[in-house]
Formats: C-alpha cells, sequence, structure tokens
C-alpha cells in the first residue's frame, strides 16, 4: 500500500491485537509493528520510551492488556490495576512524546455501574457503583479513557477509546482457571462431550493443547486422570445462576469497528463526541442469558447431556448489554451473527486452531 502508515499493534498476540493486524493486513498495509511482550514489556517506562523512539510508528492500536473472567479478576486484582495501569500510561505518554498524532485505546463494557440502565449509553460511565468482581480492571481501563482524552485536551491529540462488548473468537483463551465466560463453556461442553464418548485420547490432546483439566472439571465429566479412565457420568457445571444476560461480539467485527473509528476524520469523531466523554461503545446489538448461551454451544459442541449450574458462584453484573447507537450512526454495524460465529471457532478449536 502506497503511503502506507507505520501502525503499531501493541498487544498482537491477544485475541483482539491479532484481528486487528490480520485486518490490517487484509487491507493491504505492509507497515505493521509488532513485539512480543518478551521482546518489549509494556510496563517498563524506559523500554517503550525507546521503542518509540526507534521505530516512530505513526499510529496505534493499544489492544494490550492483562485480562480474565471473574475467577482472575477475583484473584489477581492487585496485578490487574497495576499492569493495565502501567501498560497505558506507558504507551500513551510514549506515544505523545514521540509526535503519534493519532492511537485508539481499547478498553471493556466494565467500565460501567453495576446497577445502570440497559442498554448502557457511554454517559453511563462513572454515575454510579462498579461491579466488585473486576473493580480494579475497571478502573484501569477508565483511567485508560481519560488518558487519551486529557492528551486530547492539554495537547490537541487524536486519541480514541472503543468500549468492546463481551469478545469471542479467534485467539481467545480457554485455559479454564482465567478465561472469559464463552470460551470455558465451549471447553467443558467439549470435554464433556469427549467424557460421555469415553475418548480419552482425545481428553488428552485437548489438555495438551489448552492447558491443564482442573480437578474440579475432571470431577465433573467423570474422568479420573490417574487411572486414565471415565468413572462417572458427565456432566458440566457453570458458576451463577445462568440468569445474567450478556451480549457476544465476534473479534473479527471488533477488529473492523476499530479501523473504522480509527480512520474516521478527526471532524467526525469530534461532531460525534465529547472531550471528556469520547468514547464509543461497540456491541452486537442484543443479548441472551448465560444459559441461553450454553444451550447455543452445546448445539454447536454436539452435547447432549445436563448443564448445571453453581449458584455459591458470583454471577457478576445482572446485564451488560451496550447501545451502540453512536457508532452506528457513524455508519458501522456488526455482521457476524452468534450462532454462525459459534460455529467458526468451535470448528477451530477442534482443529487445534483457536
Amino acid at each position: 500500500m502506497s503511503d502506507s502508515p507505520r501502525i503499531y499493534v501493541a498487544g498482537h498476540r491477544g485475541m483482539v491485537g491479532s484481528a486487528i493486524v490480520r485486518a490490517l493486513r487484509q487491507q493491504g498495509h505492509d507497515q505493521i509493528l509488532t513485539r512480543t511482550h518478551a521482546e518489549l514489556d509494556l510496563a517498563n517506562q524506559a523500554a517503550v520510551d525507546a521503542f518509540f523512539a526507534a521505530e516512530r510508528p505513526t499510529q496505534v492500536y493499544l489492544a494490550a492488556a492483562r485480562v480474565g473472567g471473574i475467577h482472575a479478576n477475583s484473584t489477581y486484582p492487585a496485578d490487574f490495576i497495576y499492569q493495565n495501569l502501567m501498560i497505558q500510561a506507558n504507551v500513551v505518554h510514549a506515544a505523545h512524546t514521540h509526535g503519534v498524532q493519532r492511537l485508539l485505546f481499547l478498553g471493556s463494557s466494565c467500565i460501567y455501574p453495576k446497577a445502570v440502565p440497559q442498554p448502557m449509553r457511554e454517559e453511563a460511565m462513572l454515575t454510579g457503583t462498579l461491579e466488585p468482581t473486576n473493580e480494579p480492571y475497571a478502573i484501569a481501563k477508565i483511567a485508560g479513557i481519560k488518558l487519551c482524552e486529557s492528551y486530547n485536551r492539554q495537547y490537541g491529540r487524536d486519541y480514541r477509546s472503543v468500549m468492546p462488548t463481551n469478545l469471542y473468537g479467534p485467539g481467545d483463551n480457554y485455559h479454564l482457571a482465567n478465561s472469559h465466560v464463552l470460551p470455558a463453556v465451549i471447553r467443558k461442553l467439549h470435554l464433556a462431550k469427549l467424557a460421555q464418548a469415553g475418548d480419552i485420547a482425545g481428553i488428552e490432546a485437548d489438555q495438551a493443547r489448552y492447558g491443564e483439566i482442573p480437578a474440579d472439571v475432571s470431577e465433573m465429566i467423570g474422568y479420573d486422570p490417574a487411572l486414565r479412565q471415565i468413572v462417572g457420568n458427565a456432566g458440566v457445571t457453570l458458576w451463577g445462576t445462568g440468569t445474567p444476560y450478556r451480549e457476544f461480539l465476534h473479534v473479527d467485527d471488533m477488529a473492523a469497528a476499530s479501523i473504522f473509528v480509527m480512520n474516521l476524520e478527526k471532524a467526525t469523531y469530534e461532531a460525534n463526541t465529547d472531550p471528556m466523554l469520547s468514547h464509543i461503545n461497540v456491541g452486537f446489538g442484543s443479548d441472551l442469558t448465560i444459559r441461553e448461551a450454553a444451550d447455543r454451544v452445546a448445539s454447536v459442541v454436539g452435547y447432549k447431556g445436563e448443564i448445571r449450574f453453581d449458584t455459591s458462584k458470583p454471577d457478576g453484573t445482572p446485564r451488560k448489554l451496550m447501545d451502540s447507537s453512536r457508532l452506528e450512526r457513524l455508519g458501522w454495524k456488526a455482521g457476524i451473527d452468534l450462532d454462525a460465529g459459534l460455529r467458526q471457532v468451535y470448528q477451530d478449536y477442534v482443529q487445534g486452531r483457536a
């Protein structure tokens, strides 16, 4: 691509970052800058500054973050707030210091209060108490939005923020100790299906590919790893009551939305946002309960057994439906249907491309 910008995608190995890289390459961009964590620790201010000084990117997608589900957020709250604050502060400041005029920060729907009118409008941020199970992460993401807005207001930069709903797709994390709800459901139902079929080799291959199967999950599906035998009836137990509503967006849609927002004319972006309320929601447009989502996954996976819910475990926020009307008015709307997306994701999962 002639006159192609030098685009740095921070977090290119993550689900969103890798989707953005794929989409940019499909559009013909040939100057995409990436670094692994081993090559560049974004929590190290000096290292980040040296990278920007050497590589001189002209655009930045800030998709790097410490992420996880309810269990991970509850277990590692200090890691979640510290690492995300440091990554954001270092990248945004280095971008400013080295003359990057345009940056896109990717946040999260958890920035909104736990008890907030649905669907959640951008104006709802900072109007109430956050969900306790992911408050540290949410506060870090709110800080990222305010970082971008503050550099815009003080220095005239063009730093933008998009807030995705729950994402799924290629590159997702299927580790059962720290994954989000949809990949966790996919993996548990897949393992239960294998156990029902007595497919020990399949269970062992899944563990080798996607990480350790915790003892409680092995027990749940009736698999004894020491004996390498099925010793009980397979079933699946999910956290909570199954009643909370969640909205799911395919990550390729999120990548397309991110590039769309990044490339909006500055006057258009500013005309549709506010200097101190500049973020844009990115959602699918409808939601369903966790129980309904689990039933959808079961249909795609081919799991015929029981799905139970452990009501002693937390539900999280009761509902998190995004109001994406601001983005739709600008001309973008999600296009990948959940069932079609799940079929594609499960095919990748089974074939080891997830």
